[in-house]
């Protein structure tokens, strides 16, 4: 065989292949989505978080609010696992 019947061939079998893969797939029917399976306890209320959300929903007036900067503070100590500022222990007692 001649390089030019081999690589016509060649060319013939792939695109043979790529339409049947796409027919394979545009045929294909989708499967239904399952539905997650229900947590078997309800998540615990963090207090913290309600607060996050109330500061979160005051939008710019929450920077000139005491409270929402002492939960932003709280939030950032237990993120980084600092002890919370206002029960920290003194060496120098």
């Amino acid at each position: 065989m001649e390089g030019k019947t081999l690589a016509r061939i060649g060319a013939i079998v792939f695109v043979a292949f790529a339409m049947t893969a796409t027919v394979i797939e545009l045929t294909r029917e989708d499967e239904p989505a399952r539905p997650a399976p229900a947590p078997a306890f309800a998540p615990s209320v963090d207090p913290l978080r309600a607060e996050q959300r109330r500061c979160q929903q005051l939008g710019e007036a929450a920077v000139r609010d005491a409270e929402c900067l002492a939960v932003w503070a709280e939030a950032r100590d237990r993120f980084l696992g600092r002890v919370p500022s206002g029960t920290a222990s003194r060496d120098e007692e």
